[in-house]
């Protein structure tokens, strides 16, 4: 362990003991290798890492949970927020102050106690500042909108070493653009975000088995044409490990997986949600009244380390074809295992933000996703990866910073994130505030020339 200038938290290089823990992340694929690590203690330890690091011209990486790694920090200064995770709730503003290293189930639980509920994400364990940041499709987004429309103020250290507080009213333009543009204008310290009066919700997953999925399929798309904002949802098409971490009806499986998030009334989700029922048998069903504290359960995403790769397109309509193409590419008996989501967008998600951002593709109707874990033989992962985008791209109205799990995102990908106005806007703001590019090893805006 060496010094670092004035950093009170721990700091590591290359060979000491400790550096590949700090390095670490939830996705394991193609880990960080930086020069050296910070592990912030607080917002000054930030500001004092990122002036050394510019003063050395070293690029600076951030990593909280480390779900979504679009590229390894490989020679630079990489500040680990993991121990900042401060969270103030203030019950008659409906607000939560928290830091960087705060991960969803944290607020969750401090904020239930007052009745209320952070636009949250499906896994409790991902990091909420970096969720928010690049958007944040939620449990409620179609009756809320995206996690980063409830922004109230930002804490970030730019590129010059300042510890800003960041409202719309102080800095309209970097307020714009740090809810959007993720990482790249900035080491986020702290949000204050809004809170919502949600303390329940009816929820859970159907599980049907192989030989519904392509009903499931096509009673899912025509059913979320019909359903109300209240209503958020997706499918999932998964092979099921045969291992005890799985309920045994589950087992050795390829299901469709329904999730199903009601913020209305138990009586209402059941009514609603009888179409799906009527498709057959379920495997498993969970769908029921539950504390929003349990909310995690209706993806029940698992909660350990792993290599992965993900891409996804967003589209605008899932017409037929597409469900069977899909089938076709990753469902029962295709030669490559993967998952196949498809989250319903829509609702609040299409409509402006009181306050502007730069989240893009809000006009788009669902996200496709495509999940690959890795292996010891990754042979065909890759061509899987470039059917799915072939497959998609007549219908793609761009793609979703926050599912573009890497390693190696590219840049194509992501100025597909955005639309081309916002883009340009985006790449000004990052000639203003980081005009050398410090904070480039991330989803990158280059800065404008």
């Amino acid at each position: 362990m060496s010094a670092y200038g004035t950093v009170r938290g721990a700091v590591f290089e290359p060979g000491d003991e400790g550096y590949d823990a700090a390095r670490t992340g939830f996705q394991t694929a193609g880990p960080h290798r930086p020069a050296v690590i910070v592990v912030a203690e607080d917002a000054e330890d930030v500001r004092a890492a990122v002036e050394r690091a510019a003063a050395q011209g070293m690029p600076v990486a951030v990593q909280n949970t480390g779900h979504g790694l679009p590229l390894p920090a490989d020679g630079g200064l990489l500040i680990v927020t993991r121990k900042m995770t401060g969270v103030e709730i203030d019950s008659e503003a409906r607000t939560a102050r928290i830091g960087a290293g705060v991960r969803w189930a944290q607020v969750v639980a401090e904020a239930a106690p007052h009745g209320l509920a952070p636009l949250s994400g499906s896994s409790p364990g991902v990091g909420a500042v970096s969720y928010t940041l690049g958007g944040g499709i939620g449990l409620m987004s179609r009756r809320y909108g995206f996690a980063a429309d409830h922004v109230r103020s930002v804490d970030a250290v730019t590129a010059d070493a300042r510890l800003r507080h960041v409202t719309p009213e102080s800095d309209p333009d970097l307020f714009w653009a740090l809810l959007g543009g993720r990482a790249n204008f900035g080491v986020v310290t702290s949000l204050e975000i809004g809170l919502l009066p949600v303390a329940r919700l009816y929820g859970g997953g159907l599980y049907f088995d192989a030989d519904l999925i392509p009903a499931v399929m096509d009673v899912w798309r025509r059913w979320t044409e019909t359903v109300p904002d209240e209503m958020t949802s997706s499918v999932a098409l998964m092979p099921v490990p045969d291992v005890p971490a799985f309920p045994e009806p589950l087992r050795g499986r390829h299901v469709a997986h329904v999730r199903i998030a009601f913020t209305g009334d138990a009586v209402e989700g059941e009514r609603l949600i009888a179409p799906l029922r009527a498709i057959g048998p379920r495997l498993v069903d969970t769908a029921g009244e539950m504390p929003y504290t349990d909310s995690g359960l209706i993806h029940n995403e698992p909660p350990v380390p792993m290599a992965y790769r993900a891409t996804n397109v967003a589209v605008g309509a899932l017409d037929g074809d597409l469900a069977g193409d899909l089938l076709a590419l990753a469902g029962p008996g295709a030669p490559d295992r993967a998952i196949v989501e498809v989250r319903h967008l829509g609702g609040a998600m299409a409509k402006p933000p009181a306050v502007p951002n730069a989240v893009g593709n809000r006009d788009a109707g669902y996200l496709v996703g495509l999940l690959s874990k890795l292996g010891p033989d990754d042979t065909g992962v890759a061509a899987l990866h470039d059917r799915f985008g072939g497959l998609l791209a007549a219908c793609a109205r761009g793609q979703v910073l926050n599912f573009l799990f890497g390693p190696n995102a590219t840049p194509d990908q992501v100025r597909a994130a955005y639309e081309p106005e916002t883009y340009r806007r985006l790449a000004e703001l990052k000639a203003q505030y980081d005009p050398s590019n410090l904070f480039r090893l991330n989803h990158n805006i280059a800065p404008a020339k």
